[in-house]
């Protein structure tokens, strides 16, 4: 009996030793490839049979992805599926990627299927891991119009048609900009809040260019994806929560330098405005592009 081909694709730079050990890839019901990138080094831990991508350099988040998913195209015939998978989560049992297709199948309408993310407790869901406004029940289901990159599972054909990830922004908001391609090319997106998967309860903010990168690449996305009346709407409404967020908890200095090098370098990205259409369509599914 024939089963669903999922290529997956897991980003490493050897810095999580003991979570890859423990990542446990084998799933039943599936097909799987598995390629391992190292991100300017050698993989450590690279599972049996798996392909093996090693970049000299690290080429950032979006970019290690798109040479994973690149590398299964050409050393076979890809899968119907793509899943990435950070590389400190965890199947919590071997049916997560069965369950996710069937999530697929019965939304042909999504280009991208996100599971709820739990920390190893399988309950604890930060408000920013429910890829939606309305984040304070993590386990209600719908459409969604973003998603958490780290692990989401993203139909091949449609990831191909609109060209991937982002490599320029190299860390954060590359789900967002993702979706954003995905959505005005008839696409949408489900959230599969029965489905879980785990990974460590951890802050972005831990990471030193965070704060930089995050205020860098909202401008950019922005930018890229909006039709231009909604990009003043939009940057004056994320500021505004980026600044509150900032004078609570820190990084309003990296904040203001990511907003300043967002905005210089905003001509420098690939303007592909979406439709007034696709703009009714993110707002009639619970997220106008203005938030």
């Amino acid at each position: 009996m024939s089963h669903p081909r999922v290529d997956v694709v897991l980003l490493t730079m050897n810095d999580r030793p003991e979570e890859e050990k423990a990542a446990h890839l084998a799933q039943r019901g599936v097909d799987l490839r598995i390629c391992v990138v190292g991100n300017g080094c050698v993989p450590d831990i690279v599972p049996a049979d798996a392909h093996t991508v090693v970049l000299e350099e690290n080429v950032g988040i979006p970019g290690g992805r798109n040479a994973g998913a690149r590398a299964l195209t050409e050393t076979g015939r890809p899968g119907d599926y793509l899943f990435f998978l950070d590389n400190d989560a965890t199947f919590p049992t071997d049916d997560v990627l069965a369950r996710l297709l069937a999530e697929a199948d019965h939304h042909p309408e999504a280009a991208y299927v996100q599971p709820r993310l739990t920390g190893p407790d399988d309950a604890t869901t930060p408000r920013r891991w429910v890829p939606r406004l309305r984040a304070g029940d993590p386990s209600r289901p719908g459409v969604i119009k973003t998603m958490t990159e780290g692990i989401v599972l993203v139909r091949r054909d449609a990831f191909d048609a609109v060209g991937g990830w982002e490599a320029s922004l190299f860390a954060y908001h590359e789900g967002l900009d993702l979706a954003y391609r995905c959505w005005p090319a008839g696409w949408s997106g489900w959230y599969a809040a029965d489905l879980r998967m785990h990974h460590p309860v951890t802050s972005p903010t831990r990471h030193a260019r965070f704060h930089r990168l995050a205020a860098r690449n909202r401008i950019a996305v922005a930018y890229r994806n909006l039709p231009a009346p909604l990009i003043p709407a939009h940057l004056t409404t994320w500021t505004a929560i980026t600044l509150a967020r900032s004078a609570r908890h820190g990084g309003i200095r990296d904040s203001l330098r990511g907003m300043r090098e967002g905005w210089a370098l905003r001509h420098a990205q690939a303007r592909r405005p979406m439709s007034w259409r696709t703009a009714w369509r993110l707002t009639t599914a619970g997220r106008p592009p203005v938030i």
